[in-house]
């Protein structure tokens, strides 16, 4: 479990170190002017090259070099965390139903978890990720105030991006409802409040199909009301 761990840390730096350096070359852009086109941190060079702006600032080209040998590492080692004996489980296949969710992400929730007996209810794992708002009570005030970032900053963060991707692309299920509703309320930085939600629940829905063994109901809120 330890050599798994290692290996899920070794590919969290490399994707923070890519990051990085998409944040960097838009920064330096915005100086000269120039936006960079809108793209994934993996597909961050494609889009560059696509719009030929490759040669807009010296060095450029060298950070697009760079972000390419991240993209191969990452996915180097992304194959081999589905050749560990771990990873093709019937645990990863149960979390696999909800779609979006990888087969990374589905075994790093259970490495992170380990053991599914552990959180009484299901409700309890979106505190244990760090996926809750702190809460700071004074009288009758209660301020809103930031998740409290608990817990495996990677799974966290796998769980928003699979959020996100259910939001944008998913089908239709009572987790994408909840996110659009969300968004439509409005209000400052609606969509990434929304996000963070339904990774919440995303969090609390996956630990339920792993304990339970249930077949995943997209829509079983709308089926039960009906």
């Amino acid at each position: 479990m330890q050599r798994d761990r290692a290996l899920l840390a070794v590919r969290r730096k490399l994707v923070e170190s890519r990051g990085s350096l998409v944040v960097q070359a838009r920064g330096l852009a915005k100086g000269l002017g120039v936006r960079l086109p809108k793209a994934t941190t993996a597909g961050f060079c494609l889009r560059v090259r696509e719009a030929k702006l490759e040669e807009l600032f010296p060095g450029l080209e060298a950070l697009l070099r760079t972000i390419d040998q991240l993209n191969h590492e990452i996915q180097g080692l992304d194959r081999a965390l589905l050749e560990t004996p771990r990873a093709p489980s019937p645990e990863t296949a149960l979390l696999r139903q909800v779609p979006g969710v990888g087969p990374v992400t589905a075994f790093t929730y259970v490495l992170t978890s380990e053991d599914p007996e552990r959180f009484a209810k299901s409700r309890t794992v979106g505190s244990y990720l760090g996926l809750r708002p702190k809460q700071r009570d004074s009288g009758s005030q209660r301020p809103q105030l930031s998740i409290s970032k608990e817990g495996d900053r990677e799974l966290r963060s796998l769980l928003v991006e699979c959020s996100q991707w259910i939001l944008a692309r998913g089908s239709e299920s009572d987790l994408k409802h909840f996110g659009e509703h969300l968004v439509q309320r409005g209000g400052k930085a609606a969509k990434k409040k929304a996000l963070v939600a339904m990774a919440r629940k995303l969090s609390v829905l996956l630990h339920h199909l792993w304990r339970t063994g249930e077949v995943y109901e997209p829509l079983h809120l709308q089926a039960r009301a009906a």
